[in-house]
């Protein structure tokens, strides 16, 4: 029961923060440099592990594919599975994912180190909110950042399959086929659901941080329980949502 009670405040208090983080919109022209700051962090400092891992991926996808369909002559059909697994599921999850582990972390550290050593406190004591300038421009930050890393994750992810389906031996499928498959199966719909999902995770994940670090109390050694619960929460989360997010997309 205390646990249950512990959830539902937990889950009072992000409200709370989001609703009071966005009271302050009407700030953002103020602060437009601490948006395009987080843009950069969240955005640019992350394209590379994106890259890397939406490459491999897809790769593995169209392996594992090319390697269960070739036993029923329907290699064609590789750049279907590739382009809508990509697209409705690995794609937006694989990057809430990795934003949860390298941003969500981070973010969490900082603002409870904040908390911890008292700066927090300052900035009330001037009369400076903290969900003005140190959680809004965060949660913007990711809305905008959020589909643009999915749409990279998901271009690369195809690009991973199509070297895949053209250059391993036993499924020897052309680039040209592997495409026009993706092409005639990935609808608009499929790559705008796919980023309905990046936007509710990333939203969440950073919205988690935030929360959990601005709650931290206690010694430094809080601040590494505060980052490793964020992350649990996070990954929990995500998956929960997807479920919940997909089954309103159907």
């Amino acid at each position: 029961m205390k646990q249950i009670t512990r959830a539902l405040e937990a889950i009072g208090d992000t409200i709370i923060l989001m609703v009071r983080s966005f009271g302050y919109l009407g700030s953002i022209p103020r602060q437009w440099h601490r948006l395009i700051e987080q843009c950069y962090l969240i955005g640019y400092t992350t394209f590379p592990i994106v890259s890397i891992l939406s490459f491999f991926i897809g790769s593995v996808l169209a392996l594992q594919t090319g390697y269960s369909l070739q036993g029923f002559g329907a290699e064609s059909f590789i750049g279907a599975v590739v382009g809508l697994s990509m697209a409705r599921e690995l794609g937006p999850v694989m990057v809430a994912i990795l934003v949860a582990g390298r941003v969500g972390s981070a973010i969490t550290a900082e603002l409870a180190s904040m908390k911890v050593y008292q700066e927090v406190d300052a900035l009330k004591t001037m009369n400076i909110p903290p969900e003005r300038i140190l959680v809004l421009p965060r949660l913007l930050a990711i809305l905008i950042m959020m589909p643009v890393l999915t749409i990279i994750g998901n271009v690369i992810g195809w690009f991973g399959g199509a070297v895949i389906a053209q250059y391993v031996p036993f499924i020897g499928t052309d680039m040209d086929a592997y495409f026009q498959s993706l092409r005639a199966s990935v609808a608009f719909k499929d790559i705008f659901d796919g980023l309905v999902k990046a936007e509710v995770f990333g939203f969440c994940v950073i919205l988690i941080a935030c929360n959990i670090g601005l709650k931290t109390k206690g010694g430094p050694r809080e601040i590494g329980h505060s980052v490793t619960r964020a992350v649990v929460v996070s990954l929990i989360l995500i998956l929960v949502l997807d479920y919940f997010v997909t089954k309103a997309l159907l």
